[in-house]
């Protein structure tokens, strides 16, 4: 017996391993720029560097982190194009949050069994998304993990690195008292909370196939709504003659929710009050509070609501930062002011820093538009 039968006997099939690559080849190619050297296929990827020179004291900017069990309502559906996308999003766009220019990305790919279709069908959005954020995807792996994970089971994750001048990196310590938080519009769930999502259809006995005259779709469609990447418009509007500067800090509104992810990127001994009568979170959270019986308020630790990015900007410029972003197409809006003068510490609802940051202070008033 060959050694790549003895494999193919415990469950390994290199050979779909290699079709899956021909699958995605051009897609993940499409990405490569003139910084990209060698293609597909490599051990490692290499990323021409040369151009840091120009930079007066570059700072390299990484993330990694994987989709979530949104992949489950994917893996449900047999529809594995779009969590690619919600991958770059996760991984990429927290690289744009310290003012970073993404580069390249890699993404590592563990299932029960190799399916060339769904892998290359992941891959390719993966690649659709990192072109549109103008990354370079420059590697991946894909592992076939038999007797470990189901035939159907698959997780992802990525990884990034991003460049940034040193003068212009953002953060908490940028921020003064009176700048302006602007919240930029989400495309939904995004990949977050979807541990809660299927505990509430579970509990309320709802399918994937089934439709939801609420939200005009079945509930598969709308939970499988792609995260709205950020990067392209945010690393454009940073790179703005003037409004650029006026950017103080980021925050991308991941796990943890609204208050948390905010508080992370203001310094400490600041404050702000959010004010939810600004916007109207989308029908898909308020349908998923209505079928589990609870408020909006009790998920904005859990879900962004329709908030899926904050800027901290100079007051004299959020109108025109909000103006650009509106026509960068990002919808964006006022919600709040910083403070660093007293405040109502007291008061219920305050969240302090976040994620072992020691940061401000941030807590959400009145009530949601209708």
């Amino acid at each position: 017996m060959s050694a790549n039968s003895s494999y193919a006997a415990a469950g390994v099939d290199t050979a779909a391993g290699d079709l899956a690559v021909e699958l995605m080849k051009e897609a993940v190619a499409n990405t490569h720029g003139p910084n990209v050297l060698g293609g597909v296929g490599g051990f490692a990827g290499l990323y021409d560097l040369s151009f840091a020179k120009d930079y007066a004291r570059p700072l390299l900017a990484t993330s990694t982190d994987g989709v979530g069990t949104k992949i489950a309502i994917a893996q449900a559906l047999d529809i594995h194009d779009t969590i690619g996308q919600d991958l770059v999003g996760m991984v990429v766009d927290d690289i744009v949050v310290v003012g970073a220019t993404p580069l390249f990305m890699t993404d590592y790919i563990a299932c029960g069994k190799v399916v060339p279709d769904r892998i290359a069908a992941i891959v390719t959005g993966i690649a659709r998304a990192c072109a549109e954020t103008g990354t370079a995807l420059v590697g991946g792996e894909t592992a076939e993990h038999p007797g470990l994970m189901g035939v159907d089971d698959y997780d992802v994750a990525g990884a990034a690195v991003g460049v940034v001048e040193a003068d212009r990196a953002l953060g908490a310590e940028r921020v003064r008292d009176g700048d302006v938080v602007v919240a930029i519009e989400s495309s939904g769930l995004h990949s977050n909370g979807y541990s809660l999502v299927r505990h509430i259809l579970s509990n309320a006995k709802l399918s994937y196939a089934d439709a939801s005259a609420d939200l005009g779709t079945t509930w598969g469609e709308a939970l499988l709504e792609p995260t709205r990447l950020y990067s392209g418009p945010l690393v454009r509007l940073l790179a703005h003659d003037t409004l650029g500067t006026a950017v103080h800090s980021l925050s991308h509104v991941t796990g943890g929710g609204i208050a948390a992810n905010l508080a992370r990127v203001l310094p400490r001994g600041s404050w702000v009050e959010v004010d939810r009568s600004t916007w109207s979170p989308q029908p898909v959270f308020r349908v998923l509070n209505d079928l589990a019986g609870t408020t909006l308020e009790s998920t904005e630790g859990t879900w962004n609501l329709g908030i899926g990015f904050f800027a901290v900007v100079a007051a004299d410029a959020a109108a025109s930062v909000i103006a650009e972003l509106g026509t960068l197409g990002l919808p964006a809006w006022q919600v709040g002011t910083v403070s660093t003068g007293e405040r109502d510490a007291a008061a219920s609802g305050w969240e302090q820093g976040a994620k072992g940051v020691d940061g401000g202070a941030v807590r959400l008033v009145g009530g949601y538009a209708g």
